[in-house]
């Protein structure tokens, strides 16, 4: 009888060896050490969060309201209504959330590293212009949202707030969640309030130019960035007196395999189509799996290192005109050239070949 099993599980074995094979599926190794089990659990739990996070924080609300703890539903609603502006008005930053360890084995899981350039003065404040988007903006996350990478340690008395749409501030649950890592949202009257020297010193805005249009050319070793047609950023720093500094994540790209989506082909229409509506780009990010290499939506292990570059000194100037705009915007663009061009042989294997399209 245990030999039939042996038998059998040999079979068994083998069968699903070959069905393996034949689909092209490269299994993890049974021996891997727990911590890098602990990081790739981590990234599952990211990639989840920013996928079905808020469908799911809507979810929960709704069936909070359908429950016996309706009245409770009904008080954090009222509340949030009355909170709602937060986010324009410097944010609700917790250090205990931003200390969690799932930020470090997340941080470790690629891994993510911060790199600075120069010292800033921390009497000032910055606009921290960043790209390229990729997907999901896994460097700028772990550099500025949480204090995995010790971006206090790096820059003494500085604050950091990444910069996302507002409309993340009306999901409730999921709301708090982005609020607790110090993220604001995009609005002018927000980068403004936290760019006012007469309220913060020290604070640094961190604004990821491209936006969600930006995501849908994020392919592995293509480094395509829009900026010529970005210039809000320009007049906001302008506005403030903030002075400008290019950062660039190098292997953001890297992280998935998105579909091959060139300019006016069906699926790069009806991507569009849906950021126009949505705000929001389907990227259907094509990475890993959590037991197997070959398929699924976790981010491929790639290094990413985000570059702080060195800040560009702007003149304060409430009404900046057009040609003053453009002129900021030209010299901005050609700093994050030579950003680029000076760093990616420190950080990009491929840097040969690597190039920076401006769109």
């Amino acid at each position: 009888m245990i030999e039939n099993l042996s038998s059998i599980v040999e079979a068994l074995s083998k069968t699903f060896s070959q069905v393996s094979t034949l689909l092209g599926i490269q299994w993890a190794p049974m021996d891997i050490p727990m911590s890098r089990r602990l990081q790739t659990f981590a990234a599952f739990l990211w990639i989840y969060l920013i996928l079905f996070g808020e469908a799911f924080a809507v979810y929960l609300f709704i069936r909070l309201v359908y429950s016996k703890y309706w009245w409770a539903a009904i008080l954090y609603g009222v509340w949030m209504l009355n909170d709602i502006e937060i986010c324009n008005r410097g944010g609700r930053s917790s250090e205990w959330v931003r200390n969690w360890i799932w930020w470090r084995y997340l941080a470790d899981y690629f891994p993510i590293k911060l790199v600075k350039t120069v010292d800033l003065d921390p009497s000032k404040n910055y606009m921290f212009a960043c790209f390229p988007h990729g997907v999901i903006s896994l460097g700028a996350f772990g550099s500025f949202c949480t204090n995995a990478l010790d971006f206090k340690k790096l820059f003494p008395g500085m604050t950091c707030h990444l910069i996302t749409l507002g409309g993340h501030f009306l999901v409730p649950f999921f709301r708090e969640l982005a609020l607790a890592l110090g993220i604001c949202s995009s609005s002018e009257q927000s980068l403004l309030y936290l760019l006012d020297k007469k309220k913060y010193e020290g604070n640094c805005a961190c604004m990821i130019i491209g936006g969600a249009a930006e995501a849908l050319d994020a392919h592995p070793k293509e480094y395509k960035v829009i900026l010529s047609r970005r210039k809000g950023f320009i007049r906001v720093a302008m506005k403030s007196g903030a002075a400008l500094v290019p950062v660039f994540s190098f292997g953001e790209t890297d992280l998935f395999r998105p579909p091959n989506n060139p300019e006016n082909s069906l699926l790069r229409r009806f991507q569009e189509k849906v950021r126009q509506i949505t705000g929001i780009s389907p990227m259907f990010p094509m990475g890993r799996g959590l037991f197997q290499y070959s398929y699924g939506v976790l981010p491929i292990r790639a290094p990413v290192t985000t570059v702080v570059g060195a800040p560009m000194e702007v003149k304060r100037n409430l009404e900046p005109t057009n040609e003053e705009i453009d002129a900021v915007h030209a010299e901005f663009t050609q700093r994050l050239q030579t950003l680029f061009e000076t760093e990616k042989v420190k950080y990009l294997k491929y840097h040969e070949e690597a190039r920076l399209v401006i769109t």
